[in-house]
């Protein structure tokens, strides 16, 4: 395939330490191929003395356009010309981005989204195993048509229900999930009003969404916007869930759920705080999840790095740009922010979404998708972690 590639910045960028805590863990990791391989090691919360390890980036770099007509796998055969997000998922073999808000076109010199033939969301997939020159989607699920589904419906009635963005998505018990939001109101930049945030289940595939009824979360809640990454605790399949509120303006909480009963509202426990020694505390009720990240959050992801031996968090940091960090368990601490992608650097960067399959060179190198709202497609980068 071809790569466009644009060297973003070739100098480090300095981070700091400080330390640590203790738990069990498996998902993907290390090479990029459509198969599922074992990532973080069986105890993946590391103790409350240990020292971060991540100094800083280098070679942050664009390797390639994901989205639109410039893309190598281009998405205007499929009626999509501009889209947003790009979040990634394996499942079936494959490995899924989910978008949101898209177009099929829009006037000459218009800037973000907006335009014809809107979709609140669509889904594409890969079977590409080398990030390293850029990722190709194979295929879309489409409507009857040949062109992109629109998964999930909304009502596009502002003060009603404008759109419904997927903000994550996960495979468990043979299912594909999506977690969404029902947005109804954008505001201000970096601002928007939620109605409410769910999950969608399809068991053919991705073709076929059912809304489920639960669990749900308000829309002012710490669930609004998640991140998801598998891990084995106490030898069963658990999915780990960040979550941020609506907007870009909140922090961080934590929740966790068998993977066979995410289905199950009442299954689902919430992180309430952390004991003397350094153990987690778990409740049943969302609204009283303990953050465990304060910042300005936006779009987040978090996966396990086997290179730095820590989680390692990305997200959209207001007025800074994306941001990288390192956390030594699920609830942290995390370690400080450290500049990916430089809000100076490109037209509004935002969703930098990782999946722990696109790594190389040990997971020194990461690779992550990119929203850019001028020209408001997902594009391909990758990065050099320092320690």
């Amino acid at each position: 395939m071809v790569a466009r590639r644009k060297v973003i910045r070739s100098t480090a960028v300095a981070a700091a330490g400080t330390s640590l805590l203790v738990l069990a863990a498996c998902a993907g990791g290390g090479a990029a191929a459509p198969t599922p391989v074992s990532a973080a090691p069986t105890a993946f919360a590391l103790a409350s003395t240990t020292p971060f390890v991540l100094k800083g980036v280098r070679d942050v770099t664009q390797v390639g356009q994901i989205t639109g007509a410039g893309a190598p796998g281009s998405t205007v055969r499929w009626g999509m010309g501009y889209a947003d997000l790009g979040s990634m998922f394996e499942a079936n073999g494959k490995v899924y981005f989910t978008f949101g808000d898209n177009f099929a076109s829009r006037p000459e010199g218009a800037v973000g989204g907006g335009g014809t033939g809107w979709r609140s969301n669509a889904m594409a997939w890969t079977t590409d195993t080398n990030p390293s020159d850029g990722i190709t989607l194979g295929g879309m699920i489409t409507d009857d048509l040949g062109l992109a589904k629109e998964l999930l419906p909304s009502k596009k009635v502002d003060d009603v229900e404008m759109t419904v963005i997927p903000t994550y998505g996960f495979e468990a018990g043979g299912a594909m999930y999506l977690h969404w939001m029902s947005v109804r109101h954008w505001g201000a930049p970096g601002e928007w009003e939620v109605n409410d945030a769910g999950l969608a289940k399809s068991t053919d595939q991705g073709q076929d969404w059912t809304v489920l009824d639960s669990p749900r979360w308000s829309g002012t809640s710490g669930f609004v916007q998640v991140a998801t990454y598998h891990v084995t605790e106490d030898g069963v399949d658990t999915l780990y869930v960040w979550g941020i509120t609506h907007g870009r303006f909140g922090g961080v909480s934590l929740a966790k759920v068998a993977a066979a009963k995410v289905d199950d509202a009442s299954a689902w426990r919430y992180l309430t705080g952390v004991d003397g020694a350094g153990h987690p505390t778990w409740g049943g009720d969302p609204a009283a999840a303990r953050t465990v990240l304060d910042d300005t959050v936006g779009e987040l992801s978090v996966v396990w790095n086997a290179y730095l031996g820590r989680w390692i968090m990305t997200y959209l940091k207001e007025g800074t740009g994306i941001v990288i960090r390192e956390g030594l368990s699920p609830w942290g601490p995390w370690g400080v922010p450290v500049t990916l992608v430089g809000a100076d650097q490109v037209a509004g960067p935002y969703a930098p979404y990782m999946l722990d399959r696109y790594t190389a060179n040990g997971g020194k190198t990461i690779y992550f998708t990119l929203s850019i709202w001028d020209p408001y497609e997902v594009f391909w980068y990758r990065a050099d972690l320092q320690k």
